[in-house]
């Protein structure tokens, strides 16, 4: 694994986190970096930060970006992902917006209003060492793994999209069945 990278991957995560606090925007990281963050590790090489952001605060998060010496990127339509580089450091925003019953929707593009997965946003904040950032749900991560190649045709199935759902949900299977901490001196929980 290439530390250097990771760690200035971990630092535009830092830096990404701190200015959409200064703008007051959301953003939530998705990918690769949202399963290391919801597992507490990072578990490969990752070669950009994927993240969520709503489309009405893409001008505002664009122009602190570039500010802070991001430069935009060719990609996909601008109204359905911002891509910015510096450096190595790749970051993608892909545009999220709200349709008329409140489900998350893909912002805009060519699949404008398509819905996200249910409670995709809902999740807690994951964590790598001292650094917390939201994620989306690992439930999420896992429908989005799963069901690219049948949204997008064409889009392969990726051996490490196999590798992130088998570890996403061992994660959710640990965690939902962990017993509770017992203390030295403290009962037992009863059942």
């Amino acid at each position: 694994m290439d530390e250097e990278r990771a760690a200035r991957h971990l630092h535009a995560i830092d830096e990404v986190i701190g200015l959409a606090g200064e703008i007051g925007v959301q953003v939530w990281l998705r990918g690769g970096w949202a399963m290391d963050f919801y597992l507490g590790e990072i578990t490969r090489d990752h070669r950009d930060v994927d993240w969520f952001a709503w489309a009405e605060d893409a001008p505002g998060l664009a122009a602190k970006l570039t500010g802070r010496g991001y430069q935009p990127l060719p990609g996909p339509p601008p109204e359905q992902q911002l891509d910015f580089g510096r450096g190595d450091v790749e970051l993608s925003f892909a545009l999220l917006a709200t349709d008329g019953d409140g489900r998350v929707v893909v912002g805009g593009g060519p699949w404008k209003g398509e819905p996200w997965p249910e409670g995709m946003l809902d999740a807690e904040p994951g964590r790598l060492g001292r650094l917390r950032c939201p994620i989306i749900s690992p439930a999420a991560q896992i429908e989005i793994k799963r069901m690219m190649p049948v949204w997008v045709p064409g889009v392969p199935r990726r051996p490490k999209d196999l590798e992130d759902v088998a570890r996403l949900q061992a994660a959710m299977y640990e965690r939902r069945h962990r017993q509770p901490e017992v203390r030295p001196g403290s009962r037992t929980p009863r059942s």
